[in-house]
């Protein structure tokens, strides 16, 4: 159970917390377990978590999967948790901070202050209706 810090394609705001700290806990603590760790976390923002991920890694085929997927199973009232840690580390932008295509989007080149430029990206994010 992750709570706050991780979601299904998303983190938690930042709040009194750090970009070191959630770098920390997503990558270091929450990425280390066995792949196959099931991630149940406090919220449900799945599609949205997508659609940012899609806007920060629109090439990546994992997060249109993922997407696509998530929007059917909202169709039919189905849940989009639990996920997977492996799974997270594949469309999961947050988890994705040391790839360059992240790093390339966020303009920096090192996973701490990406986390800190994506963050405060999504803070702002305004979702597209599709």
């Amino acid at each position: 159970f992750t709570g706050d810090t991780l979601f299904v394609a998303g983190c938690g705001k930042f709040y009194e917390g750090t970009a070191d700290e959630m770098y920390r806990a997503l990558l270091e603590v929450l990425g280390r377990l066995p792949p196959d760790t099931r991630v149940y976390c406090g919220h449900e923002y799945t599609i949205n978590n997508l659609k940012f991920a899609r806007h920060v890694e629109p090439n990546n085929p994992a997060v249109q999967e993922k997407l696509a997927w998530a929007k059917e199973k909202y169709s039919v009232g189905e849940p989009t948790v639990p996920s997977t840690i492996a799974e997270e580390f594949t469309y999961n932008p947050f988890m994705r901070v040391r790839e360059k295509m992240v790093q390339q989007h966020a303009g920096e080149t090192e996973p701490v202050t990406t986390m800190r430029a994506i963050r405060k990206e999504k803070d702002h994010f305004k979702v597209p209706r599709d």
